[in-house]
């Protein structure tokens, strides 16, 4: 694997992450246990998780993934494993998880991280994240700023001033985004230049060949800032596979689960992905091979996020990682753009 240096003042992960969310739904604990296995004897020690893991998240299966990862994580040499978790924003309605949560204030903030360090078996979090801002701005499949949604939120300053001490207290390594816009990621360097507090290294943002936005301001502020992109839906939900155009009803979690893929059902997605399948049969690659080629082949891309229900899954996705895009592929890919811009934003 390569690596690549998170941040300012952050530390080296490789260019792959194994994300958990499947664990403790559709992933058993002993298939996730192997998958982690796999994974580790690949070179990808970087693990994702989040507090309110498994996906899609309800009460029963709440901190699951996180269970999962510590009890394999006691059996390992901690500080060769680099783990990532992330503390659940407010209006999502995730009324199991600290009663909303109803913010992202010091008291939320500070027993999120108790928790995932339980669950965890840690006494440390190498990259604690905010899963998704508490400010109104466009996430999870909307795409355009409504200031009419406008509401009170914690300031910037006071989540940054939280998360320090958990940085000052050894609990946290380094601090990450996750789901933020342009705005957010410039706020978040800007009070830790002027106030001498620590600097987010990453944001984990979706990125995939049917979802580039990305690339418009936030590839420049993140150049700039110093901040590293961890990229998630590469394959933008098996959507990119080329499954659902073969069989629409195809097993998976957008079969399994059809309201939780809200933003592949927008126009232009079906098409895109057509375009994207045949490109790839031409250059002899399979659908999944262009996808996560692609994506990791990014010069703003620190690691891509891969998840897999079950190892055999894994098996076959983590090659397809390695794929080498020429520069005549990226051309044929930014055609395809062109005409299907971010048809799923």
């Amino acid at each position: 694997m390569k690596q690549r240096l998170l941040g300012k003042k952050g530390f080296s992960v490789p260019d792959i992450c194994l994300g958990t969310m499947t664990f403790g739904e559709q992933t058993s604990e002993s298939d996730a246990h192997a998958q982690l296995d796999f994974a580790l004897n690949a070179g990808v020690n970087f693990i994702d998780t989040a507090e309110m893991y498994a996906v899609p998240p309800r009460a029963e299966t709440c901190g699951a993934s996180e269970s999962i990862v510590g009890r394999w994580l006691s059996r390992q040499s901690r500080d060769k494993v680099i783990v990532a978790t992330k503390v659940a924003g407010p209006a999502r309605s995730l009324q199991w998880i600290r009663s909303g949560p109803p913010a992202l204030d010091r008291a939320n903030i500070r027993a999120a991280v108790e928790g995932s360090l339980s669950r965890l078996q840690t006494d440390y979090i190498d990259l604690y994240q905010l899963h998704w801002p508490e400010r109104n701005q466009p996430m999870f499949g909307q795409w355009q700023f409504n200031p009419d949604a406008e509401r009170e939120c914690t300031p910037i300053r006071t989540q940054l001033e939280a998360l320090a001490e958990l940085v000052r207290e050894g609990k946290v390594r380094q601090i990450g985004l996750s789901n933020e816009h342009p705005w957010g990621i410039m706020q978040f360097t800007r009070l830790a230049d002027e106030l001498g507090l620590p600097h987010v290294v990453s944001t984990q943002n979706a990125y995939h060949l049917l979802n580039r936005t990305f690339e418009t301001g936030l590839a420049e502020v993140c150049h700039r800032e110093q901040v590293g992109l961890l990229a998630y839906s590469a394959l933008a939900f098996g959507h990119l596979t080329g499954k659902y155009l073969e069989n629409p009803a195809a097993p998976g979690r957008l079969t399994q689960w059809p309201s939780f893929g809200q933003r592949y059902t927008k126009p232009n997605v079906a098409p895109a992905v057509s375009a994207y399948v045949a490109l790839a049969r031409r250059h002899n690659m399979t659908p999944t091979q262009l996808a996560l080629g692609f994506v990791r082949s990014r010069w703003f891309v620190s690691s891509t996020i891969i998840g897999a229900s079950s190892l055999s899954q894994l098996q076959e996705t983590l090659p397809a990682t390695h794929t080498i895009m020429s520069p005549e592929i990226i051309a044929e890919i930014d055609n395809i753009h062109l005409q299907y811009t971010n048809p799923a934003p």
